[in-house]
């Protein structure tokens, strides 16, 4: 259980830095990045609202915010809890 809440605490941590060297900046999508790439080859010139590609941009733009890192911490403490059952 402690294991759980250390993973998911340790992504919530990183998660901000793994935004950034994705591309997903405060200024917008970085040019040459991985999100570049992601958008350009599939979603072009539109992206949905709601979609994880938007939610990754308003996380990079404006952070991960209480609810992004709750979703975080339970999704990535979960999913080790449940690995660690294995």
């Amino acid at each position: 259980m402690a294991l759980a809440g250390i993973a998911g605490a340790t992504a919530v941590v990183a998660a901000p830095a793994v935004l950034t060297a994705a591309g997903f900046t405060s200024a917008g999508v970085a040019a040459g990045s991985l999100a570049a790439a992601t958008q350009s080859a599939v979603y072009g010139g539109y992206v949905a609202s709601g979609s994880a590609f938007a939610l990754a941009q308003s996380a990079g733009a404006a952070g991960i915010g209480a609810k992004g890192a709750a979703v975080i911490f339970t999704t990535v403490g979960g999913t080790t809890l449940y690995a660690k059952e294995d």
